[in-house]
């Protein structure tokens, strides 16, 4: 098993090491009369050009140094997971095989006079190694240099098969070389001790150092958010990043692709090999035929470093083994036919291609001699000014449709795969691209009309991705409230995903239910509020109509965390729908990560997994008032939100005041003088009428059910006149009635909602929500309902958080009690509790303290 935390503490410090390291060099590379600018003027230019690009001086300085520094980190990681696992000629990075500690071997080797031809092709690089080796070549550090050299030869060599991962020989970035990379604490030697063998066993060790990496740096962002700073093309990667835990990936997975192919082929022997496989319920209905495994289409849209798509890899490869494929050639087949992936980030872009190469590699000795490269697209802005777009249109066409799709991708580090082309005019902007060469404007340079040529190739390669459709589209996607987001994507979010606008994994949603085909599947995990808030409601409705669950994991939690699978929804949606047809769902309560993957197992293996498990259907969503998905609710508790009539309609919710400036406007009732205090006011008239300046407060406060939390008192002197000056920061809601009695409940609570009876005389806060009847019959009934556990299971469906608002009270479906025996034992309900509460001295109505009167002291005068 992969010990996360070492390699956390290795990542973590290697980063803050690469870039210090780093910022270093490119100090040194860019001094004026540096040996770089003597041998590589052309490299050193173009750093420079980047660090402008950037924003100049230290901070353009710090960019790249944190972009470079990740490229070495990945470089490195990438050598010694291949070194791990035999697959270069010479170890890189390791030392020689068998030994756990010294020189990598490829350095050792190069001592001997031995160098690998494929990767030493030029005779001058040999010469100088061995020149410096050998001492006939002087240098302040020899066999560091030498090294440099190796290292650089073998980025250059393994270009050829992973251009995604190693850059071309002459690339600045050769110039950022870590230093001191042969030293016992270097950043090698490090990797090498985290990496072990057994760990680079599992590709999946990839995905968890690039989540560490960028730990501090997530750090730093959701730090800035608490400040007020908005997330940009430089914050998303970071504060999004997640790396999915294996079993979800599988459940999502094994639901997704290999449902798909075992409608198509339900006598497959893959089902043995899908541990999280949740057979369907009833008729499967439509779905999208699979003749061959090549029609398996599967994207990611959101891929990362490529989690979802390497488990997709071993599942593909069973399926292309059972149809009999040859071995050499499944793993090409997949990568070229099968697996497809959008993401924003460069880094995790590199590293999502590299984690499907070597498992194509793992699987084929050979693939490294021809290999194939993987539909892994680096999403990127790209833009063009009016009269390059003059150029690239066609002279026929509906020319505004065209000048907006070449520029579909300008905002495109924070927009990614959620940006929708065309599928037809991108058809045309193909086929005219490659019919006519854009004329060279008068003046313009020929460099400049095949950078204009080089750019819209690029947006059509990106567009090709998301303008078609798939089999099977399984990600986790970014998330993201809106309020975190800049100003400019949030605009263009409820622009473009109005019914998902309030977080991005609800933009997410909707682009996978786009991207996959009418009649294939989506298999997603994001956090479960859309579940029941109502700003989710159209989502909601979006998913049901026209389509329905096959099957859903609910990972039930309090936790919203972002680092943590704690409030999560996983499930897998059937884009064609099953006419009155039953979902399953599986409720993963407050557990850790492992204990529920394990209660999710029992409830799969066991002889009666319908004890562990839900069903339901649309038709038992939509009978709730904002359409929850409230699966767990039993059929009669769903009913009742038909035959009973909503709370409403039988009283009046309200929302109260906010004062803005507690600290000012409210006391605790003992603080002031009574004398200006006036209690029991039935109306704003009333409490007018006495003159006072303090009048009784319903804050809220701490879970307490039938009266009680009666404490506070607020300035409402004279009609609330210093309040009504304090305007617009205070804010006066329904003041029609203010001191009306009602049933209140504190809006935030730690546990279930509890209900409190008040009496007239007071002023209602925000924090105090409140319902009015001027019956008491009507007032009685309504706290025995909302106290009840019926009460508590039905707004634990439509308000899961730990708020509880008017709207979501306004909801409940209510029978009246007007049974007289009843509504009296209710009324001795808040009777004893009333007495319970004025037994402390913090009720104003205290007389006594009855441990005092039970032992004879007397009443207090």
């Amino acid at each position: 098993m992969i010990d996360t935390r070492k390699l956390e503490a290795f990542a973590v410090q290697t980063r803050t090491e690469l870039v210090r390291g780093t910022t270093a060099r490119i100090t040194a590379v860019t001094a004026a009369g540096s040996t770089a600018r003597v041998e590589n003027p052309g490299a050193v230019h173009v750093l420079e050009a980047q660090i402008a690009k950037l924003g100049g001086g230290k901070a353009g300085i710090g960019r790249v140094a944190d972009q470079q520094a990740y490229v070495w980190f990945n470089r490195i990681i990438a050598l010694r997971f291949m070194d791990a696992n035999g697959y270069t000629s010479t170890p890189v990075v390791s030392p020689e095989h068998g030994k756990d500690s010294g020189q990598p071997a490829a350095l050792a080797a190069a001592k001997r006079g031995e160098f690998d031809p494929a990767v030493f092709t030029k005779p001058r690089t040999v010469e100088r190694i061995t020149g410096l080796l050998g001492g006939s070549l002087t240098s302040h550090d020899p066999q560091g240099e030498a090294y440099g050299l190796i290292l650089e030869a073998h980025c250059a060599y393994w270009n050829k098969v992973m251009p995604f991962m190693f850059g071309r020989e002459g690339e600045y970035t050769n110039l950022l070389m870590p230093s001191a990379l042969l030293a016992a604490d270097s950043v090698l030697a490090q990797a090498v001790a985290a990496l072990t063998t057994d760990d680079c066993q599992d590709v999946e060790v990839i995905g968890w150092l690039y989540q560490y990496y960028i730990a501090e740096r997530k750090d730093e962002v959701f730090a800035a958010f608490k400040r007020g700073k908005k997330a940009g093309p430089e914050e998303i990667p970071a504060a999004t990043q997640l790396f999915t835990p294996d079993w979800i990936v599988r459940y999502l997975v094994q639901n997704s692709v290999g449902r798909l192919w075992l409608l198509n082929h339900p006598d497959s022997k893959l089902i043995e090999q899908m541990e999280y496989y949740i057979q369907p319920v009833g008729d499967p209905g439509e779905f999208l035929r699979i003749a061959k495994p090549e029609e398996l289409t599967v994207m990611d849209p959101a891929c990362g470093s490529g989690h979802m798509l390497t488990y997709a890899f071993d599942l593909l490869y069973a399926v292309y083994e059972e149809e009999g494929y040859a071995p050499a050639d499944i793993p090409g087949l997949i990568l070229e036919h099968n697996l497809f992936g959008c993401e924003i980030d460069q880094r995790a872009g590199s590293l999502a291609a590299f984690t499907l190469t070597m498992k194509a590699r793992a699987r084929l000795r050979a693939f490294f001699r021809h290999p194939v490269q993987p539909n892994i697209c680096v999403i990127k802005p790209i833009s063009f000014d009016a009269g390059e777009l003059d150029q690239l249109t066609t002279k026929d066409g509906d020319k505004q449709a065209e000048q907006e799709f070449w520029n579909a991708f300008a905002q495109a580090d924070t927009r990614g795969s959620l940006i929708q082309v065309d599928d037809a005019v991108c058809r045309l902007a193909s086929t005219a691209l490659a019919a006519h060469t854009p004329p060279t404007m008068h003046g313009m340079q020929a460099m400049d009309a095949t950078s204009i040529q080089d750019r819209a190739r690029q947006v059509l390669d990106q567009a090709e991705y998301l303008s078609r459709q798939y089999a099977v589209v399984v990600t986790n996607p970014p998330y993201m409230g809106s309020n975190k987001v800049n100003a400019e994507l949030s605009t263009w979010l409820k622009d473009t995903y109005p019914d998902g606008k309030q977080d991005l994994y609800g933009c997410f949603v909707l682009r996978a239910m786009t991207l996959a085909n009418a009649h294939g599947l989506v298999g997603i995990i994001v956090g479960d509020t859309w579940m029941s808030i109502k700003t989710f409601e159209k989502l909601r409705l979006k998913l049901l109509n026209g389509h329905m669950f096959a099957s859903f994991l609910h990972l039930r939690d309090v936790s919203n965390h972002p680092d943590i699978f704690g409030a999560n929804a996983a499930f897998v949606l059937e884009m064609s729908p099953r006419r009155d047809a039953t979902s399953v769902f599986i409720r993963l309560e407050p557990l850790g990560d492992e204990a529920k993957r394990h209660r999710l197992l029992t409830a799969l293996t066991e002889k009666t997994p319908q004890s562990k498990w839900f069903a339901a259907g649309r038709s038992d969503f939509t009978h709730i008032p904002g359409t929850p998905i409230a699966y767990w609710l039993s059929e009669k508790m769903r009913a009742a939100f038909t035959k009973g009539k909503p709370l409403g309609e039988v009283a009046e919710p309200r929302q109260g005041l906010a004062t803005a400036d507690n600290a000012r406007f409210v006391r605790e009732w003992w603080e002031v003088s009574l004398a200006n205090s006036a209690f029991g006011c039935a109306s704003r008239s009333e409490a007018m009428a006495t003159g006072a300046r303090w009048f009784p407060y319903n804050k809220g406060g701490a879970f307490r059910k039938w009266y009680g939390n009666q404490e506070h008192i607020v300035n409402w002197e004279d009609d609330g006149r210093e309040l009504v000056a304090f305007k617009p920061r205070s804010v006066l809601r329904n003041t029609d009635y203010y001191f009306m009695p009602s049933v209140s409940w504190s809006d935030i609570t730690s546990s279930s909602s509890a209900f409190r009876m008040f009496p007239p005389g007071f002023i209602h806060d925000v924090k105090g929500q409140s319902v009015f009847s001027h019956s008491e019959e009507t007032r009685t009934g309504l706290i025995s309902f909302l106290n009840s556990p019926v009460s508590h299971a039905m707004l634990g469906a439509v308000a899961p958080t730990i708020s509880a608002q008017v709207g979501d009270v306004a909801i409940l479906p209510v029978v009246p009690i007007t049974a007289a025996e009843t509504l009296a034992r209710i009324k001795n309900f808040v009777a004893v509790s009333k007495m319970d509460w004025d037994d402390f001295e913090t009720s104003w109505d205290f007389i006594s303290n009855p441990l005092i009167e039970a032992g004879g002291g007397g009443a207090a005068g």
